[in-house]
């Protein structure tokens, strides 16, 4: 009966138009509408709670689209960096974190998806991460939408994976089979001094864009095959805390890690499903000292 339930709380995301939707949305949100824009940011601070007084420009009026908006810089200072192995990437929720249980990554209650589908089919890139972990993070409309880096960490590959646009948020996750591995994503791929890391960007419903600092814009145009790029030969090293990429609309990002069970890692214990994560804030610790990669 629960299964039927939540299956009827996502039913309306099976019908409608959500590609249509995301390009109307992203069209918008990109262009100077001028005193509109300014309202509809008015508008969205008060529905979402948004904390204006942590951004670098608090000026609603001063913002020319909503992207600008959205993707707006915090101060310095306000998401200082824990003196820890790992950080939050971002600002959001846990959606869910844990132990991979042999190539598979749990979503909500009945639901799991295969490493392997995640990364866009890559089975030797999958298998690095076997018996590994997983950190689940949800960024909602109010929260800062740039990602940085956890950690350290060298770029090796970053590939784009076509797919749906469902809703990313909690009721969506318990409702729809797969979800992170079914929606529009962005996987990156980095060299870290423990091994690889994977910082999965994943799409929504509405999110018009997602951007890397390397690259720049990835999506649109939404490609229909699956497209890789690769950067070994380019040296491009990102420190912790150092911005990796941001979201234009809300969304997900999903990190995977190898089995690091002998080196001690060990998830924050303060972090389980919806606790609340800002940047910086401790995510996880590593025993074993790191060794220099780069």
């Amino acid at each position: 009966m629960d299964r039927f339930l939540q299956f009827l709380a996502v039913l309306p995301q099976y019908l409608i138009p959500k590609q249509a939707l995301t390009e109307i949305a992203g069209s918008f949100a990109s262009k100077n509408r001028g005193k509109v824009t300014t309202q509809v940011i008015k508008w969205f601070v008060k529905r979402y709670k948004v904390n204006m007084p942590e951004a670098a420009n608090s000026d609603i009026s001063s913002y020319a689209s909503f992207n600008d908006f959205f993707t707006r810089p915090l101060k310095n200072g306000v998401r200082p960096l824990a003196n820890v192995s790992f950080v939050s990437p971002v600002d959001g929720a846990v959606s869910q974190l844990g132990p991979i249980q042999d190539n598979q990554i749990f979503q909500a209650k009945g639901h799991s998806y295969s490493t392997q589908a995640l990364v866009g089919g890559d089975a030797n890139l999958a298998d690095l991460f076997r018996n590994g972990y997983f950190a689940t993070i949800y960024l909602s409309p109010k929260d800062y939408h740039r990602i940085h880096m956890p950690c350290d960490g060298k770029l090796l590959r970053m590939i784009y994976v076509p797919g749906d646009l469902f809703s990313v948020n909690p009721t969506t996750a318990r409702g729809v089979p797969g979800l992170f591995a079914r929606n529009e994503r962005v996987v990156c791929v980095f060299e870290t001094s423990y091994g690889p890391m994977v910082l999965t960007l994943v799409g929504a419903t509405i999110v018009g864009s997602m951007a890397t600092v390397w690259a720049g814009i990835i999506n649109p145009p939404r490609k229909k095959a699956i497209t890789e790029w690769t950067y070994q030969d380019q040296n491009i090293v990102l420190k912790k805390g150092d911005e990796m990429g941001r979201f234009l609309l809300g969304s997900t990002v999903v990190l995977l890690w190898p089995s690091l069970e002998q080196a001690g890692f060990a998830f924050n214990p303060s972090w389980q499903a919806t606790t609340p994560v800002q940047m910086g804030q401790a995510m996880a610790t590593l025993n074993t000292p790191f060794t220099t990669f780069v």
